[in-house]
């Protein structure tokens, strides 16, 4: 669990420097008059407790030498300093989930992060309510977060609870983009997971397209594309454009950036054109 602290002159190099042997420090130079620091102090905030960092505050004001010895030139200008050395970061107001990549990128995984591969390995081994018990301490834990609210809708579609999916997906806003839209696609999951419940197999497509959506809902994302594409080439009109629109639920859940979202959304575009 990380910490925050306010750092000034005389003490920037027992804390941060000194400090950063130990483990990595984010330095958030900072304005009290400044807007956009103060739209990033509740992200930074709560990423800090969810990783093993320290955040140091640094108000440029207070503290000018500072921030003329590492050249700062507008704020907020968030660095990392690690094993003696400040580096790079960035200036401005990224997304949450960009400030996330920069920290696994020093190779760092948040209590949030580490809970998720906890579950999934539990997933994997068939111990159910030991993942449940989990998404549950996660939940009391990090109740509005929006990653988390994902995963857990996605195991209530698994153990079929479809009624507890949407209550859970409610905090989750519109302008959290790509959350928003994996709120959408889980949705979607649950009037599959109904849709298939209810429909007769009858053909040789009705019994691939269950198949394609019984690895989708067991998270199989790869294999479900691939099924799910050569339905659209058999039969583009199967179902009301059904395989297509599955295909485009799946590339919500993964997000833009998932490779398998950029190989499969252009394999679909060419067997459709």
């Amino acid at each position: 669990m990380g910490v925050t602290i306010a750092v000034h002159n005389d003490d920037f190099q027992i804390e941060v420097l000194e400090k950063s042997y130990e483990q990595p420090v984010l330095i958030d130079f900072y304005a009290t008059w400044c807007g956009p620091c103060q739209l990033l102090k509740p992200v930074l905030e709560k990423l800090v407790q969810e990783y093993d960092v320290v955040l140091a505050k640094i108000d440029i004001d207070e503290n000018p030498e500072l921030a003329n010895a590492y050249g700062v030139k507008g704020v907020p200008d968030v660095r990392i300093a690690s094993q003696g050395d400040v580096l790079e970061g960035f200036v401005g107001v990224l997304p949450e989930h960009q400030i996330r990549d920069l920290l696994e990128r020093l190779h760092l995984k948040s209590d949030l992060d580490a809970g998720l591969d906890q579950i999934q390995q539990a997933i994997t081994a068939g111990a159910l309510e030991q993942a449940k018990d989990r998404f549950g301490q996660l939940l009391e834990k990090y109740p509005k977060n929006a990653k988390l609210l994902i995963e857990a809708a996605k195991f209530l579609v698994r153990v079929n609870q479809l009624d507890a999916v949407e209550p859970l997906l409610a905090p989750i806003q519109e302008y959290e983009k790509e959350y928003f839209a994996a709120a959408k696609a889980v949705k979607a999951l649950v009037e599959l997971k109904k849709e298939i419940a209810q429909s007769p197999v009858e053909t040789e497509l009705d019994e691939a397209y269950l198949q394609a959506c019984r690895l989708a809902l067991t998270a199989n994302y790869e294999n479900a594309l691939q099924h799910f594409l050569e339905i659209v080439g058999r039969d583009r009109r199967y179902r009301n454009d059904g395989a297509r629109k599955a295909m485009l639920t799946i590339f919500d859940l993964l997000g833009d950036t998932h490779p398998l979202t950029r190989s499969y959304r252009k394999q679909l575009t060419m067997a459709l054109y």
